[in-house]
């Protein structure tokens, strides 16, 4: 398996589509030619399904995440993209702030692209301010690049940071997500991919260090994906499978796979939860987002998928062990039979009665009429009166 080859002073990024991490080397690898997969232009009609199960436009009603900085610890972001706004760009590579592989292009989208009229793509909070930390160069890197760029985004006073990247554990990693934590940013971490051919799943870091919200990845119908990892203790889902992202070369990858494209929706859910709840700490963020989710759906899945309108609009209460729990609504001040409700008017008795009502009136008619001219008849002895002069 992958995890065990890794060794402490690397970290592998994942792959932008297949499941499997990349081989990883010890040493620097030699500077790449920057030529990131080339994306498309061309997108379908309907927005992705991911957007869709999550109901993100229903939740811009409330907060669209403005005020809220979020960091990407990745491979940069293409910062001419139409749909990305970058705030600020840190680069603890020295290799410059292209992103040559497009991983870190497609997080930041989906955290924050912004809405264009006639795209059916668009982020999950986008009016946050994006800060880029550029701590590769490729598709591996180094857990020192990794530590220097969580530091960065502390230090840049980020709200929250994504990290979809996945490492062995290593004490100088541990320490900066402590220094994160210590200083109320909500670290979001992909939970890590596995294959069968990768042996028993072992556990991914940063995601799996105590409070950092590990997210797993989710197909359509809400279940774990196969390439999730089951080791790594999990908070919540996100969409991971066929997911649409924003690609360099201001284009669009469709097909994407995986937990760090899982990961940046949970992301941008927090983001969304700090604008709503601005008082509310990095620890009670991560309590309202598992607490809402949609519900576990076994091993490896936290409390279920991501939910972003209860994530900004349910009341909480606690269970006796002091856990929040989504509060029932309150009961009705009166019982629901309290108030008889009116019949409704029976047409047919209504007709009837209108029409007997019609009818004795044009007899009392036709009585008051003979009443008066009966007696002028016999008067006259039933002869036709003179015409009139």
């Amino acid at each position: 398996m992958i995890g065990r080859t890794l060794a402490a002073s690397v970290l592998a990024l994942q792959l932008t589509s297949a499941p499997a991490l990349a081989t990883v080397r010890v040493e620097r690898a030699a500077p790449v030619e920057c030529k990131p997969r080339k994306g498309t232009t061309q997108l379908p009609g309907t927005e992705p399904w991911a957007q869709r199960r999550l109901d993100i436009k229903n939740v811009w009603r409330i907060t669209r995440g403005a005020g809220v900085k979020v960091a990407v610890v990745d491979s940069g972001v293409d910062y001419q993209h139409p749909q990305i706004q970058i705030s600020k760009f840190i680069d603890v590579t020295h290799t410059g702030y292209r992103d040559c592989v497009g991983h870190g292009t497609a997080v930041a989208g989906i955290i924050a692209g912004r809405y264009l009229a006639g795209v059916p793509f668009h982020g999950v909070a986008p009016e946050v301010q994006l800060i880029s930390v550029k701590q590769s160069n490729s598709e591996e890197g180094e857990v020192a690049d990794l530590v220097k760029g969580i530091k960065e985004a502390v230090d840049r006073k980020a709200d929250v940071i994504n990290v979809s990247v996945r490492a062995a554990d290593h004490p100088d990693l541990k320490a900066v997500i402590q220094y994160a934590l210590a200083r109320d940013i909500v670290v979001v971490a992909a939970a890590g991919n596995i294959t069968k051919e990768d042996g028993p799943p072992e556990p991914a870091y940063p995601a799996a260090y105590e409070g950092v919200l590990a997210v797993g990845s989710a197909n359509s119908d809400g279940r774990r994906a196969d390439s999730s990892n089951t080791a790594t203790p999990v908070g919540v889902l996100g969409p991971g499978v066929d997911i649409t992202a924003p690609w360099t070369g201001k284009s669009y990858m469709r097909g994407l796979e995986g937990t760090s494209f899982a990961a940046p929706y949970v992301a941008g859910v927090a983001a969304l939860v700090r604008a709503r709840f601005p008082k509310l700490d990095q620890q009670q963020v991560r309590q309202r987002i598992t607490a809402t989710a949609d519900g576990s759906v076994g091993t490896g899945t936290g409390a279920g998928m991501v939910n972003p309108l209860l994530a900004v609009t349910a009341s909480l209460s606690f269970d006796p062990a002091g856990a929040p729990v989504v509060a029932p609504p309150p009961p009705s001040p009166l019982p629901a039979d309290a108030v008889a409700k009116a019949p409704r008017p029976d047409e047919h008795a209504t007709n009837v009665a209108l029409l007997v009502t019609v009818g004795a009136l044009g007899v009392a008619a036709v009585a008051a009429a003979a009443a008066s001219l009966i007696p002028l008849g016999r008067r006259r002895g039933w002869r036709a009166g003179r015409p009139a002069a």
